[in-house]
Formats: C-alpha cells, sequence, structure tokens
C-alpha cells in the first residue's frame, strides 16, 4: 500500500464557518482527540492565517498566541501546523509561530503568484521549520503553470508544494492533469486541500492521491469554508479502501469526528445552493457569508453576484470587492425598475 500523509485543517479553514469563533476549550479538545486518532499534522489559527484576525475578514476570538499554545500542549504525538498569507501575516509571525511549537508552516498564495511566498520560506528555511507552499485558487491556472510556479516554490524552499480548490470547482479529472504536471514538476512531497461546493471533495482527494499527491487535506464533518472541506472521517476509510495507508485509527477518528460535530460547529456543513452556484462560478469559498448578507441588505440576488464575482475573477483577499459588485447590481436593479414603471 501507498502511503498518504493526512493533514487536519479542522481548527484552522474551520473557523471559516463560525466567524473565526471558536474557543479555547473545544480547540483544547478537538486537538487532543485529533491526536488520539494519531492524525500527523492537526492546524490551528484564524481561518485566514497567522495574522489574520481583522475587521475585514473577522476577529478571532482567540489570538495567534494562545490557539498555538492550546494545540502544542494538547498534541502528544501529533505536529502542529500553521497557514499564512502574505500580506496578512508577517515574518515576525511565522518566526512567534515556530517559538510556539509549530512543526509544520504553510505559506499560501495565489496560483500564479509564488514570488510572494519567496521571503517567507526563506525565513522558514532559516529557522529549520518544515515548510509548504499551497497554490490558491488553482483552478484559475493552467496544469503547466501550476506545475511551474510549484516549482519556483521548491526553488524558494518550499518543502512541499501543491493545490488548494479554493472554490471547490474541480471534478476528478481536473484534479489529476493537475496533480501529475505538478509531480512531474518537482521532486518533494505533493499536497491536495480539497472544498465540497459540488460534492467533488471525497472523489477529488482520491483523484490526487491516485496522481501521486501524498498529502492531503481533510477536516472533521467537513467543518470549513462554503460548503466545507473535504470530509476527513470518510476521506481516510476510503482511501484505504482505495489501496492507500494512512496510519490513523478508524474508531478514534469517528469518535473525534463526533466531538467535532459536538463543540465546533452549529451544524456540520452542507452542499447548498449558494454553496453550489459559489462552485459553478469558481468563487472563493470564504465570501459566501459576507456575499449572502449584503445581497440581502441590498435586495439583489446573491447567485448573480457570486456569477459577477467569478467573471472578475476574484480572489481570496478581496472581500471589499463584494461591496462593489453589491452596489453595482443595486444600481442596475434599480435602473430596470424604473424603466418598468
Amino acid at each position: 500500500m501507498n502511503d498518504v500523509l493526512i493533514y487536519d485543517p479542522t481548527l484552522r479553514d474551520g473557523q471559516h464557518a463560525v466567524r473565526h469563533q471558536l474557543g479555547v476549550d473545544a480547540i483544547r479538545r478537538y486537538a487532543e482527540a485529533a491526536d488520539a486518532a494519531g492524525i500527523p499534522v492537526v492546524e490551528v489559527g484564524h481561518g485566514n492565517g497567522l495574522g489574520a484576525s481583522s475587521l475585514q475578514v473577522g476577529l478571532a476570538a482567540v489570538g495567534d498566541d494562545e490557539m498555538l499554545s492550546t494545540v502544542r500542549e494538547a498534541l502528544r504525538h501529533s505536529r502542529m501546523g500553521v497557514f499564512m498569507l502574505p500580506g496578512w501575516g508577517t515574518s515576525t509571525d511565522l518566526r512567534r509561530a515556530i517559538a510556539r511549537g509549530a512543526d509544520v508552516v504553510r505559506i499560501g498564495v495565489h496560483a500564479t503568484e509564488t514570488s510572494l511566498a519567496e521571503r517567507h520560506l526563506g525565513v522558514l528555511r532559516d529557522a529549520g521549520a518544515e515548510a509548504h507552499c499551497v497554490l490558491m485558487m488553482s483552478h484559475m491556472a493552467t496544469p503547466g503553470e501550476l506545475a511551474e510556479h510549484a516549482a519556483r516554490a521548491v526553488g524558494y524552499g518550499a518543502q512541499a508544494v501543491g493545490i488548494m480548490d479554493s472554490a471547490g470547482w474541480f471534478l476528478p479529472p481536473d484534479v489529476t492533469v493537475r496533480i501529475a504536471a505538478i509531480g512531474s514538476a518537482v521532486d518533494t512531497p505533493v499536497i491536495f486541500h480539497g472544498h465540497d461546493n459540488l460534492g467533488m471533495a471525497v472523489a477529488n482527494s482520491v483523484a490526487a492521491a491516485q496522481a501521486g499527491a501524498s498529502i492531503i487535506d481533510g477536516c472533521a464533518r467537513g467543518f470549513g469554508a462554503g460548503a466545507g472541506n473535504t470530509q476527513l472521517e470518510v476521506l481516510v476509510p476510503v482511501l484505504e479502501r482505495s489501496g492507500f495507508s494512512t496510519g490513523i485509527d478508524l474508531y478514534a477518528l469517528l469518535d473525534a469526528a463526533d466531538l467535532a460535530e459536538r463543540e465546533l460547529m452549529p451544524a456540520p456543513p452542507v452542499t447548498a445552493s449558494m454553496t453550489i452556484v459559489s462552485g459553478l462560478a469558481g468563487v472563493f469559498s470564504g465570501f459566501k457569508h459576507r456575499v449572502v448578507e449584503l445581497s440581502a441588505r441590498a435586495g439583489v440576488d446573491p447567485r448573480d453576484v457570486f456569477f459577477e464575482l467569478g467573471r472578475r475573477q476574484a480572489i481570496a483577499g478581496q472581500e471589499d470587492l463584494i461591496v462593489d459588485v453589491v452596489a453595482e447590481l443595486s444600481a442596475r436593479t434599480g435602473r430596470v425598475a424604473a424603466l418598468q414603471k
């Protein structure tokens, strides 16, 4: 059987689903449960990563330092991961995270903007932390472009590199060709991180593993932005049945998922109308709450907002563009209504 390393961002990506309001006790209990299940890496932080707690993308209930210290103390066997987006976090944040015991540090960049990771990957290399680079909104780039940028990230010092299906847009053949292209361009482990907007996250993750990805992400109960991430307690047994070894204890994993549903989330994420539209439009899953709220206030159809954001190729970090699109659609609707009188 081929080994696959499972990377669990429940305590980071899941924050999007609860507006970054996970408390210390819930964070600690899930980390303990994940550790007991033998999950190799448990990631923690604000949904947008280190340094991102803000009015623009949401103030976290717990600060970075406290979250990291809490999880570090809870993990006896698992490694602790953190995530950072250049522009939100800084090299200072990276050094603080390493001092708090982060074992694996991921730098996320837009799929064709790998140069933004160069300085931070250099900091991680010098600090001796395990450095990963993930290419976000990867449906916006061709397989060749992804391979090129993955190779650049490795040149900058990334010890693993891969893609995030940030909008939940991919189907399995899309994943296969992209992971294969990256695998042919680098000699490091390849990462895949899926979202379930079109109900494809588990299938896409298996396709990634079959194409050569050896680090696969999944969250308990799919806890994550939009329709949620790849559902971890489904992913692991499906990978095992598909011929991959994860080393995770199934019963303990199911217990961790049950705990997550009880203590982390009001309800598990579902593939619903707005998340389907977000996936079809190729829009970052984390935009959902903001799109729905602003559309309701302005009296416009949020589906139109998603498709317009997709047409403009909006990416994570461009939350202000939602305001512009809603205002323009509202003005346009008002003009149409006036003409119909």
